[in-house]
């Protein structure tokens, strides 16, 4: 009985739950609907103009991910921009490009633009002295990515593989990504790594199971792909579907000024 019972509150709770947050996800308006194709693409006004901004930049960003995966996950990029240069290149990982047989794509689009609809939340924005050193690290990650020819929305290999991937291996970035970024605990068949932010280490069995535990991150736990975390130098907790819930919310990006550190 005691057994039955326990079962049903479980049940009960995460149906709630679930509830609980799609309502909310309807409520912030983070899910793209109706023809994603003809969705806005435009600038949110979060980069800095690189007609006007000389000094070298690395932004990482999230947005809600088009149609039903809205509710459940983001999809994640990287935008740099070398000194004097006049635009920035966007990497990032698009599914429908497997056909091509390279899902990578480094592009122009607008760095800071809007997710078929859905508003970039800026993850982390470093600039100044030595970030033209930190862009020559992404770059050779970009190009080093193990799993260019493959794709999969669960558990991963997929687009915020791709950039925990480059953050990995750019040493001086030290992006936090959300708990919603589905396939950033994907390692393969290396069942260890450094967590994505280089602040601290993970174990993960193919992106269904593991654990990470960080400076940046706090302690997070992948269950079936899903993040539960609690993070106690931001004095919140990480859920799926809804991320961050506490004092500081994804909105909380790394920064780096005249290359002397984070100041995050």
């Amino acid at each position: 009985m005691r057994l039955h019972l326990r079962a049903m509150l479980i049940f009960f709770a995460t149906a709630a739950y679930l509830v609980l947050a799609v309502l909310y996800l309807r409520h912030t308006e983070s899910v793209t609907n109706g023809q994603w194709w003809s969705a806005s693409r435009e600038s949110a006004g979060i980069a800095p103009d690189p007609r006007t901004t000389h000094e070298p930049v690395v932004q990482v960003y999230a947005a809600r991910t088009v149609g039903w995966r809205g509710y459940v996950g983001v999809h994640t990029w990287i935008a740099v921009k070398r000194s004097d240069a006049s635009r920035f290149t966007v990497y990032e990982v698009i599914g429908y490009r497997i056909s091509s047989g390279n899902v990578v794509v480094a592009s122009s689009r607008h760095p800071d633009g809007y997710w078929f609809g859905a508003k970039p939340e800026l993850l982390s924005d470093v600039r100044g002295a030595g970030v033209d050193q930190i862009i020559d690290d992404v770059e050779t990650a970009v190009r080093s990515y193990p799993y260019a020819s493959r794709y999969r929305v669960w558990p991963g290999p997929n687009s915020n593989t791709f950039i925990a991937w480059v953050l990995r291996h750019s040493p001086k970035l030290h992006a936090d990504l959300p708990a919603t970024a589905i396939g950033k605990d994907y390692l393969g068949w290396l069942p260890i790594a450094k967590a994505p932010s280089n602040t601290g280490v993970q174990i993960n069995l193919f992106g269904v199971f593991g654990l990470i535990v960080a400076w940046r991150e706090g302690i997070e736990a992948n269950v079936l792909g899903l993040t539960f975390g609690i993070d106690p130098r931001r004095l919140s907790i990480k859920l799926p579907l809804i991320g961050r819930v506490g004092l500081m919310g994804d909105h909380f990006p790394s920064r780096v000024a005249n290359g002397f550190g984070s100041t995050a």
